[in-house]
């Protein structure tokens, strides 16, 4: 057994960074970061004149992605369109630099750079339409500071540097570092073992404190919120993921393919892993077209949200996936032996290279589909005055009811109109059965001197 990792094919890599950047393209082109909650949060930023950070547990992620749009609104700019393209780049940006930082990090180990596209397409891209979520940059940070201290070598000043400053991000990100942070924290030190300069080892025991402490916000958030109306709807839907075909769909190759590796290992030297991938993956393809066979079969952008909790364990399996091949060195299982030849690794780093190419065809079309709902949204409100009854809309058919909600409607209303506040889209209900998290997120935006276009 050798401890240099096999080199993965050169043209993957590159494959995965250019496709995640033009789906991060796509996306802030198409202005999705107004999905859902990121109307009513752009809207209080651009009528407030501030960071929207009312839930401090998460203000670090709020506070990275919020200033770009804050910037240019105090700069002068009140053109919406442009406003809402910068914050949906800032929303995707980020995630998406973070993934490029890893799969650079990891990209001369094949099996370590097959497990971070494994979570790019089995984590990331299934929830990112709900690119409002924290969790979403929180997911990223974390897989880069795996990936920074995972990869061999001497442990340089920057990594130590990098660390700390995800560390401090994630310190106020999600509830899910309540389990993630002790993860990362755990690995930076056993990683410290090797490092003689005082500094690095210093920088790096900060990083780990950092973590430690993201664990503790993450834990007291849950404490205080444990009973709030919001949180426990939350937890009635944990288990609802399954509504996600995005999710599930490569959820259940990867951990069928687990599932017999660790049982008879010496699968992994036969077709049976690309075959698993590879029905997963024409399954992936297909999913927009479900419906066209058994309606109730859609892809379901609200259910983005629904995932993104067991996203966040699959996560941590991988990450634990990645932490165990590095470190169980001397005389590791025989699953790790030959998952590191270099014919099975290079052979994980495609399939799980076609498996993100097949998890792009779903987010494409949303992001279409998404195009569409906001253009016939912006006729509507452009063409009527007052109040639109959202009762006479199609908004519970296909395919607007994928994405309206009813209490961003009116914040909707008011960013992609040229005249914000002459009309507005209204849903009748006592916002009492769903009621935004944020009573903020419920009012009419004024929006002066703003307009979509403008």
């Amino acid at each position: 057994m050798t401890d240099v990792p096999t080199a993965p094919p050169p043209a993957a890599y590159r494959s995965v960074v250019l496709l995640l950047w033009a789906l991060a393209i796509n996306a802030a082109i198409a202005c999705r970061g107004l999905f859902w909650d990121g109307s009513p949060f752009m809207a209080n930023i651009l009528d407030l004149g501030q960071v929207h950070d009312f839930y401090t547990a998460r203000a670090h992620v709020d506070w990275v992605t919020q200033l770009p749009l804050l910037l240019l609104s105090e700069l002068g700019v009140r053109d919406t369109r442009l406003l809402a393209m910068v914050y949906s780049a800032a929303l995707f940006g980020l995630p998406t630099a973070l993934y490029h930082f890893a799969l650079a990090r990891v990209k001369g180990d094949a099996v370590l750079l097959g497990i971070v596209i494994a979570v790019i397409a089995a984590v990331y891209l299934p929830t990112n339409f709900f690119i409002i979520g924290e969790y979403n940059i929180t997911y990223a940070a974390v897989v880069v500071a795996m990936a920074v201290t995972l990869t061999p070598g001497p442990r340089r000043l920057s990594d130590a540097v990098l660390l700390c400053l995800l560390g401090l991000l994630c310190v106020r990100s999600y509830e899910t570092m309540v389990y993630l942070g002790p993860l990362v924290a755990a690995a930076i030190v056993w990683s410290m073992r090797k490092d003689d300069d005082p500094w690095v080892r210093g920088l790096m025991v900060v990083a780990a404190v950092a973590f430690v402490a993201a664990t503790f916000v993450a834990l007291v958030a849950i404490i205080d919120y444990w009973h709030h109306p919001h949180f426990l709807k939350v937890r009635a839907m944990t288990f609802d993921f399954w509504q996600n075909q995005q999710f599930v769909i490569p959820l259940i190759a990867l951990a069928l393919s687990a599932t017999i590796a660790l049982l008879r290992p010496s699968w992994l030297r036969s077709s049976g892993p690309p075959l698993v991938i590879a029905i997963a993956a024409t399954a992936l393809v297909l999913s927009p077209w479900y419906r066209l066979v058994y309606e109730h079969s859609i892809l379901y952008p609200p259910a983005h949200y629904l995932a993104r909790q067991a996203a966040g364990v699959v996560l941590a399996v991988l990450l634990g996936c990645m932490w165990l091949h590095v470190a169980w060195q001397h005389r590791p299982p025989e699953v790790f032996t030959i998952l590191r030849l270099p014919v099975v690794s290079r052979r994980l780093v495609l399939t799980m290279t076609a498996l993100l190419l097949a998890a792009a065809v779903p987010d494409v079309v949303l992001t279409g589909l998404w195009s569409d709902y906001l253009t016939r949204m912006r006729t509507l409100v452009d063409g009527r005055e007052g109040a639109i009854r959202a009762r006479e809309l199609p908004l519970l058919e296909w395919p607007d009811k994928l994405f309206a909600q009813d209490w961003s409607l009116p914040a909707m209303s008011a960013l992609i109109s040229r005249t914000p506040g002459r009309a507005y889209v209204l849903a009748d209900k006592d916002y009492l059965s769903n009621p935004p998290f944020d009573p903020a997120c419920g009012t009419l935006p004024h929006l002066p001197g703003y307009g979509w276009g403008k």
